[in-house]
């Protein structure tokens, strides 16, 4: 299974955050971030701060695909 987090940076891109802003409104640091960038798993926790900043459901920021 691969997760991929495009949906969550078309929201960033709509809601007009730079990156780093982003970063600091969910609190994360670099290496979290670097996972995000790279559609790594990461932690519920990071998950839930991305969806109460951007008000929405987990759905609407990733997509987890079965590998073929």
């Amino acid at each position: 299974m691969t997760v991929n987090y495009q949906k969550m940076w078309n929201l960033i891109d709509f809601s007009q955050l730079n990156r780093s802003e982003f970063q600091k409104l969910i609190d994360v640091s670099d290496p979290t971030m670097s996972k995000l960038s790279k559609n790594e798993p990461v932690s519920m926790d990071v998950m839930l701060r991305i969806c109460k900043v951007l008000h929405c459901d987990i759905g609407d920021v990733m997509e987890v695909r079965e590998d073929i």
